[in-house]
């Protein structure tokens, strides 16, 4: 692990009980949902972590608690570095604090969190769906979302696809 990557991890074990460890050279701490605000934080003004590049989520689904891991990526930019937290979400209200305070671009990456798992951003200045139809029900990407039957067409498989069964019918 680079020193300096170490330091910081350490800092974030010191400071928020951060669990950290190295998986095929890639650096990863475990932070609280208490912690996450201001670890982010103090990783983007004590050691340059100007950049939020990831945010997304992890179903372990039909565990309960934590179901999710939200896993948010951090690049420093100017030390070639980067650092991923994870945070674990219990199910039954899957509830994590919003970083748009701390990092602009979270706004984005927080809705696709709330369209897609059903992960709330609390704090959120417009929590709404970015990816799916307002109208649409559920969340696609949690492992319980139930899947559709209906295949798919295009233009290699037009002639074998039977428009004429209902859908989900096979």
């Amino acid at each position: 692990m680079d020193k300096t990557l170490q330091s910081i991890v350490q800092t974030l074990e010191k400071d928020f009980g951060a669990e950290a460890n190295e998986i095929f050279g890639e650096v990863e701490a475990v932070v609280s949902l208490e912690n996450i605000v201001a670890a982010s934080q103090k990783l983007r003004d004590d050691f340059d972590f100007a950049l939020l590049s990831t945010i997304t989520a992890v179903d372990y689904f039909p565990e309960v608690s934590p179901r999710y891991h939200i896993v948010y990526v951090f690049n420093s930019l100017s030390k070639n570095l980067q650092l991923t937290l994870r945070v674990p979400v219990d199910g039954e209200k899957p509830i994590i604090p919003t970083l748009t305070g701390v990092y602009k671009n979270a706004n984005w990456r927080e809705r696709e969190l709330w369209d897609m798992f059903g992960i709330k951003a609390e704090g959120h200045p417009d929590l709404r769906r970015i990816l799916m139809p307002d109208d649409w029900d559920g969340h696609p990407l949690r492992k319980d979302y139930p899947l559709g039957y209906e295949e798919p067409q295009f233009t290699f498989n037009f002639e074998e696809i039977d428009l004429s069964k209902p859908k989900g019918e096979m």
